[in-house]
């Protein structure tokens, strides 16, 4: 997911500062003339020093060396507390590092500092979505709705969103939204209107979509994770193979691909193959509730309950809207569930 970066000062993300130290030079004493020029400089120099150590932090991040980013960033705000900019970029840090706490903690404080700092809310909200805070991240997006009501991103975060808490009537009016407002990438938005159209069971309307979405260009690997999704629904589990296979010559190795096709061969009886696609899908992503659930199922179908209910919960955990689980934990037999 997008995440805002400020590069330095003037970046089309960053809201200046103007620094006007103003002193009228007839009729001063040399003193007070002197004592002006001391203070500009002062302002002067501490900004450019700020500037100076964000300057050196995204060239850490560039060289890939994010501790030493880190250490850049904290020398500016040992400068000044509220240096925003240092705020954001290392909480984006956290963020990649998938240290959310510590991202929505560092995000926070840059907006305690400056509220009207849009790419700290985005990022924050992002981080919500990310850790699975959906309704903090709601009311994230609802602030930059009201303060930046023509930005596509903030539209296209909203409709991930609304995904992740199954209202996917909204979502679909989330994405439509962000392809209103001219979405970089509109093609990202007609295949997440159609996934969404395949979780609400309009499958011939969300098939047709993808089709079209294949038309425009047909090495979309996500496009072929939503047809793999329909297959699997309408129980073609062949077809959902050939879909996942499709996308993974793409991509190969995505996570989600791996969980559909998993998927599949616990619905076609092939246990061996689905334990190896679903342990590489939560290797290569393990933050996906929908593997941990796809890995409960393949436990119960080898009558393994206790380790099947685990795997069960734990998806249940990590994201409540997983769907199914509840209906795999009652198949477990009641003498086996804690």
């Amino acid at each position: 997911m997008f995440h805002f970066v400020v590069t330095k000062k003037g970046d089309e993300y960053r809201i200046n500062k103007q620094w006007s130290c103003k002193f009228e030079a007839v009729m001063r004493i040399h003193i007070v003339a002197i004592v002006v020029v001391l203070i500009i400089c002062g302002c002067e120099d501490k900004e450019s020093r700020l500037q100076g150590f964000l300057v050196k932090g995204n060239e850490e991040i560039n060289k890939g060396d994010t501790e030493k980013a880190l250490y850049y960033y904290s020398e500016a705000l040992k400068l000044d507390s509220c240096f925003v900019d240092a705020l954001n970029n290392a909480g984006t840090i956290h963020h990649k590092a998938h240290r959310l706490k510590e991202a929505i903690a560092t995000y926070s404080k840059a907006i305690d500092c400056k509220p009207e700092y849009s790419q700290a809310w985005f990022n924050r909200a992002n981080s919500y979505y990310e850790s699975g805070e959906f309704y903090n991240a709601l009311q994230d997006i609802a602030h930059l709705t009201k303060a930046t009501p023509d930005s596509s991103l903030v539209y296209f975060l909203k409709g991930l969103v609304l995904v992740k808490l199954a209202d996917y009537p909204k979502s679909v009016e989330a994405f439509e939204m962000a392809s209103k407002l001219g979405y970089p990438k509109l093609i990202e938005c007609r295949i997440n209107i159609a996934t969404s159209r395949v979780f609400m069971k309009q499958y011939d309307v969300a098939k047709s979509e993808l089709k079209a979405c294949l038309e425009i260009d047909e090495k979309l690997p996500q496009v072929y994770n939503s047809l793999s999704l329909i297959a699997i629904e309408q129980k073609d589990f062949k077809d959902a193979i050939k879909q996942a296979n499709k996308g993974l010559e793409l991509a190969p190795g995505e996570p989600y691909l791996l969980n559909n096709r998993g998927f599949a061969h616990i619905g076609l009886g092939n246990l061996d193959e689905a334990q190896k696609d679903i342990n590489e899908s939560i290797v290569a992503d393990p933050y996906n509730s929908w593997a941990y659930r796809n890995k409960g199922l393949l436990e119960l179908k080898r009558k393994n309950y206790s380790e099947a209910e685990r795997l069960l919960r734990k998806a249940k955990e990590m994201d409540p809207n997983t769907e199914r689980v509840d209906e795999y934990l009652a198949m477990i037999p009641k003498k086996q569930v804690r």
